[in-house]
């Protein structure tokens, strides 16, 4: 029997299949259109515990949920590989024997004599550059936003494609650019990060390129400079929307030609880095504007990854706090009410997590105790009932903005979705359709 056209999987294929999916590390679970695990590899039951029984739907061991994860507010590559015919992928959060984790889970059809799909084989992989869990360094999260970064970083790391990431101020873009770099193949060469906001002009050459000795006055040895310093590993220009037009007419030609001179010399050098770019700033309006090359946008955004606001991820605040509370304060046990956690996740936080950490660090010496409560957080965040509006509508949105990120709150509040959808007054499947909308 061939696992690329079946038509039956009977008693007979049951060691053809052990010897098949076992031949596989990674845990691997044979399917059915039924979302029924029909036979899994060893890894797969010890990781989740499992023993096949032809019963168990997949959803019901790897998220522990009564429906399929796409009526669940999540992607299901089961069903989107049903409806395109082909391989899928998505990141998700499964129980495995180590708690919760983010799997990168890879999908591939198996058709029958009819060509019609019959089964699917299923392949989970660790995702080692973040967490579901508190820790002091790194990547943490768990939302759906949080989750779709994460499952992009995955995508671009196995690549030395030029990577564009996007986002507010203080929304971790520099830690995405660490993680993208601890997946890539050169992990182990050196990240070299590049504030361009805090290069002066006169310095840009001299600081990216190096210079020799004797190149201008003060230059009394030969200077190795940051594109030379990345060599075999990741260069990360941050704040890229702050490089003057004339210099950005040097960085343009090094990613075109891959070579570079020190200031002074005359040797042609050859560079050798993955380039991962960061800004605030809509560099297409600079483009339209003429405040930014046309030529060097399209070199650096091979790839664009928009990091979403803090807002926009409120239900990992609660991780976000514990990682801060234990990166600062290891050595104490504090941690934070859930009455201030509540009043946290209705802020805005205009400055993201970068604000957050300054919230944290204040409260934290404001509380007497080892619990930090809500007289402790700045009077900003203090939200009573007559002032609620603040957080809600700190911005002019669009009402299909404003129930979505409603949504988002909804759901870290009420898990049931049954009773969700009871409490909002619409049926069972008016939600889960809103639910599958979240990220469109």
């Amino acid at each position: 029997m061939s696992l690329n056209k079946v038509t039956k999987i009977g008693m007979g294929d049951d060691m053809f299949l052990d010897g098949l999916l076992n031949s596989n590390a990674n845990p691997t679970v044979l399917m059915n259109r039924d979302y029924i695990i029909v036979a899994a590899n060893e890894a797969y039951q010890k990781q989740y515990g499992f023993k096949v029984d032809g019963k168990s739907h997949c959803y019901e061991i790897s998220h522990h949920y009564k429906k399929p994860c796409d009526q669940a507010g999540e992607t299901c590559p089961l069903k989107l590989c049903l409806e395109s015919n082909s391989a899928q992928r998505s990141l998700h959060v499964h129980h495995t024997e180590f708690g919760e984790e983010h799997v990168d889970v890879q999908l591939s059809p198996i058709h029958d004599e009819q060509g019609e799909i019959a089964y699917f084989l299923e392949t989970m992989y660790a995702v080692k550059c973040a967490s579901t869990k508190p820790q002091a360094e790194g990547l943490v999260g768990r939302s759906i936003a949080f989750n779709t970064v994460i499952e992009m970083v995955q995508r671009v790391s196995c690549s030395d494609v030029s990577v564009l990431l996007q986002g507010e101020s203080g929304t971790g873009k520099e830690l995405v650019a660490e993680a993208i770099h601890k997946s890539s193949s050169r992990a182990k060469g050196p990240f070299v990060p590049v504030d361009c906001s805090g290069l002066a002009e006169s310095l840009f050459e001299s600081e990216l390129f190096g210079h020799e000795k004797g190149a201008f006055t003060g230059a009394q040895s030969r200077k190795i400079g940051l594109v030379e310093a990345a060599s075999g590993g990741t260069l990360f220009l941050d704040e890229t929307g702050d490089i003057p037009l004339n210099l950005q007419t040097k960085l343009l030609r090094l990613i075109e030609t891959g070579t570079f001179r020190r200031v002074g010399g005359v040797e042609s050098l050859k560079a050798d880095f993955r380039l991962v770019s960061a800004t605030h700033r809509n560099l297409r309006s600079m483009v339209d504007d003429g405040d930014f090359r046309k030529d060097l946008y399209y070199r650096i955004s091979a790839f664009p990854l928009h990091l979403p606001a803090l807002r926009e991820r409120t239900e990992d605040i609660p991780l976000l706090v514990e990682s801060m509370l234990k990166r600062f304060y290891s050595e104490y046990e504090i941690t934070m009410s859930d009455e201030a956690i509540q009043q946290l996740q209705l802020y805005a936080f205009p400055g993201n997590i970068r604000e957050l950490i300054n919230i944290v660090q204040r409260a934290s010496l404001m509380a007497d105790t080892d619990v930090i409560e809500t007289q402790h957080l700045p009077e900003e965040c203090n939200i009573d009932d007559n002032n609620k509006d603040k957080a809600c509508f700190s911005d002019l949105i669009s009402l299909k903005e404003l129930e979505k990120r409603y949504l988002k709150w909804a759901m870290h509040r009420v898990d049931n979705k049954i009773e969700l959808a009871n409490k909002l007054g619409v049926s069972e499947r008016t939600l889960y359709r809103k639910l599958e909308q979240l990220d469109q």
